[in-house]
Order: structure tokens, then C-alpha cells, then sequence
């Protein structure tokens, strides 16, 4: 797996030398033994983690850690609404939707109201199923096989999104009908990224020389599979807007446009419930998963119904587990926590809270040279100098260890791994965003940053 940024850019390695309790080495030692060498630990020193609570993380110990990584339990660690919920319903039924069930069209009908202009939807286990059940749908409505994704985007561990995802490194071959096109570094594009009709002119110019490309090799375009927020690439959110020429180009080419919104979605983005929302677009297919259970496998495709039926008039598709009453349920309690709570006005005040204090802190510490997000999907890039923008890989992952040290738990992102990820749950409040900044500043100064 050599070059995974997603794999390697954070991971342990049993040859460093870093100290290691009497526990957690020999549990180290048992996954080794038991799990095969294909796994990854995060951080120089892993931690060892046995209950969770709101967006804390206790190890076996008993140290409490701030998690501001983990999107997956999107409305806090051990939620009770959503612990409640899967209960109830596992001790109750869990069968698979071949039979007629009541909380499977009725969040159907909640989900899809969430998402202006889709009106269908299927479920499956994983955000990997998802995509890979949009791409078979993309192509089924085109007629196309080619797939263009960003230069360092993860779109899942099936074979087919695994050979869609650059991200995974070369142990895992790209398709040959993926092309690749650079990501929108606002940071280092200059004049092409001085505002959305800029950008998007540059992003839709890339789109249409991998079209070409496509052509080159006697292939058509199925789809464009893009995160909106481009995570892996690093994170690039806006200007606001940018995306929607790169539709036009998309749907020019005969293409579809599938928004993944494993990571983005489900108010995470601060100012709409979905990242494709903050762009003013309405996708072919949007896909989902992650955070709609808080950590249940559960996970969606939705369509627009014309494009969803070449697949399905033709395709009797069956995912024996992919909407069972059991993850429904825990996906039911998250939208409703979402909208109860109103967690998504909380990630844009708590987010903008985070990105003005990180700034701050960017302007005693110039290596941390550009901050960037929406919401509570956040980042800074850690460069060697910021006039020369050169990426810092090894900075980067030295504060992030740091940061493990101060039991704040953070991870990398982007190409290098020089991108801090700053994702916590959904319940992060003002109380944590204090105690992350003091923490980071701390880490920052400790390595002269």
C-alpha cells in the first residue's frame, strides 16, 4: 500500500521506537498475529480506547481524550437517543427489506426531504456500497463507463471505488477507464481561484481534458464522482458556488454528477444539510453513509428517478442487510438529534468560532499557513515556509502526535499529509473549541512552528 495518504499519512509504525505500555504492546502484538499486516494503527503511540461520550474518548486507563477527528459518530459517542433506538428495534425485529417495513419508507421519505430535487433512494451497508452502486447506475443511464475523480480523492474499498480512489496508493491499481484531475488548491492557484466563476472556469477546463482524455482511449464519460469538499485532496470548500460550472461541463459531456457525501453530509458543512447545497447544485446521484447511524453500518444512494431507472428497470438489486430495521432505526435517531438540537446551526457558529481561533494562532506560527473549511469540516496546512508553500509532511505529523500527547486527537489529510483535519463530532461545542485551541497553540509553540 505505498503512497496511501489515507493509510500511511498517520499510522503506526512498529519500528519507530516509540514507548509503549505493557497493554498495548501485546494487543499491537494480537492484531499482528490475528488481523494480518493489512491493518493501520493511528499515531506514533496508538491509543487504546474503550468508552466514549459526547465527543470525548476515554482510554483503558481512564484518560480522557478530546476527539476532533472522528465524523463518523456524527451526534456524539454512546448517544442515548441512538442507543435507545437500536435497542429497541433489536430486541424487536431485524430482518432484511424484502418484506414490507414501516421505518424503512418512512426515513426514506425523511431523508429524501432533506435533499431538494432527488426523489429515490437505496440503501446499502457501507459509503462503498453507495458508490459503488451509483457508478453501475451512472453507467447504466449513459451508456458510458469512464469515471473522473480528483487527484488524491477515497471513494471506498470495493473493488470498483477502490480503483476509483488515487488515495488508496499504489497497491491499488486505478481503472483503467479512472481519470484523474488535479484538485482546486485554492492556496496555491493564484489567479484562477480569485472567485467562484474563476475557479469553476479552471476546475470545468480540467473536466473536459479528461473527457478528452477518455475519448483518446475510445470512452465515453459515465460520471463525474466528486466529494464537494474534496477531503483527501486536502479540503477545499469554497468560494462558494465554484462547483456549478463544472456540472454544466459535466452534464455537457452527457455525464452524470455523483456528490459523495460520505464525509460532508448530514449538516456537517454548517450552512445546509448537504455539501452540494453550498454550491447551489442539484446532483445526478448523491451518496451517503458514515455518519447516518453514529457508527451502525448503514448507508444511501439517492437518484433522481430518470436517472436511477435504466439501472433499475433492469436490475432487480437486493442488499440482504442494506436498510435493515436495526441501522433505520439508528439512522432515524440522527436525523432527528440533527434537527432537534439544531446541530447544524451549532457547526457554523462553532466552526467559524474554530477557524477565526486556529487563524489566530496561524499568525504567531507562520508554518501554519492557511486555514480553511466550513462548518465543523476544517483545516490547516502546515508548509516549511509559507513564501515558498512547500508542503511540511513531517511537521505536520509531528503535531499531530503532539496534539495525541495533550489528548487531543486530530489527523492528516491531503497529498503530503500536511493538511490537519479538524472534523469533530457534531456536539463539539464552545467548551471544546476553547480547550482544542489552547492545545494546539501549546503544540504549535512546543515545536516552533
Amino acid at each position: 500500500m505505498a503512497g496511501s495518504s489515507i493509510l500511511e499519512g498517520n499510522s503506526f509504525r512498529a519500528d519507530a521506537g516509540e514507548r509503549l505500555g505493557e497493554r498495548a504492546a501485546a494487543l499491537i502484538d494480537d492484531r499482528a498475529r490475528l488481523l494480518g499486516p493489512a491493518y493501520r494503527l493511528f499515531y506514533s503511540r496508538p491509543v487504546h480506547l474503550v468508552r466514549g461520550e459526547g465527543t470525548y474518548l476515554y482510554d483503558a486507563d481512564g484518560v480522557e481524550y478530546l476527539d476532533v477527528f472522528n465524523n463518523v459518530p456524527a451526534v456524539g459517542h454512546g448517544n442515548e437517543r441512538v442507543a435507545q433506538a437500536v435497542g429497541a428495534q433489536a430486541a424487536t425485529l431485524n430482518t432484511h427489506t424484502r418484506y414490507l417495513l414501516d421505518g424503512l419508507t418512512a426515513y426514506a421519505d425523511d431523508l429524501l426531504g432533506t435533499m431538494p430535487g432527488l426523489d429515490q433512494v437505496m440503501f446499502t451497508n457501507s459509503g462503498s456500497e453507495s458508490n459503488d452502486l451509483a457508478i453501475r447506475v451512472a453507467r447504466a443511464a449513459t451508456g458510458g463507463t469512464g469515471i473522473i475523480v480528483t487527484s488524491e480523492a477515497y471513494h471506498g474499498t470495493s473493488y470498483l471505488t477502490s480503483g476509483a480512489s488515487p488515495a488508496m496508493g499504489e497497491g491499488f491499481a486505478l481503472l483503467p477507464e479512472v481519470r484523474v484531475i488535479p484538485a482546486p488548491d485554492t492556496y496555491r492557484l493564484g489567479d484562477d481561484a480569485v472567485d467562484a466563476a474563476s475557479l469553476g472556469a479552471w476546475m470545468a477546463a480540467r473536466y473536459r481534458e479528461a473527457v478528452d482524455s477518455l475519448a483518446d482511449a475510445g470512452l465515453k464519460p459515465a460520471a463525474l464522482l466528486l466529494d464537494s469538499i474534496m477531503a483527501s485532496d486536502g479540503v477545499f470548500p469554497d468560494p462558494r458556488g465554484f462547483l456549478a460550472p463544472v456540472l454544466d461541463a459535466v452534464h455537457g459531456s452527457g455525464a452524470m454528477w455523483i456528490a459523495d457525501e460520505v464525509q460532508t453530509g448530514l449538516a456537517r458543512v454548517g450552512d445546509a444539510m448537504w455539501g452540494f447545497e453550498r454550491h447551489g447544485i442539484v446532483p445526478d446521484l448523491v451518496t451517503c453513509g458514515k455518519a447516518m447511524g453514529n457508527g451502525i453500518p448503514v448507508s444511501a444512494m439517492a437518484a433522481r428517478s430518470e436517472v436511477l431507472a435504466p439501472f433499475a428497470t433492469r436490475v432487480p438489486y437486493f442488499n440482504t442487510f442494506g436498510g435493515n430495521p436495526v441501522s433505520i432505526a439508528a439512522a432515524q435517531a440522527v436525523l432527528d438529534e440533527i434537527r432537534d438540537r439544531d446541530l447544524m446551526a451549532s457547526a457554523a457558529k462553532v466552526g467559524a468560532v474554530l477557524r477565526d481561533g486556529i487563524r489566530a494562532i496561524a499568525a504567531d506560527h507562520p508554518r501554519l499557513a492557511d486555514v480553511r473549511g466550513t462548518g465543523l469540516y476544517n483545516a490547516v496546512e502546515v508548509v516549511r515556509d509559507p513564501a515558498t508553500r512547500v508542503a511540511d509532511t513531517d511537521a505536520a505529523l509531528a503535531l499531530v502526535n503532539a496534539l495525541r500527547e495533550r489528548r487531543v486527537l486530530v489527523s492528516p489529510s491531503g497529498p503530503a499529509s500536511n493538511v490537519i483535519k479538524v472534523r469533530p463530532p457534531l456536539v463539539f461545542g464552545m467548551r471544546e473549541a476553547e480547550r482544542f485551541l489552547t492545545e494546539l497553540a501549546g503544540a504549535a509553540s512546543d515545536l516552533g512552528l
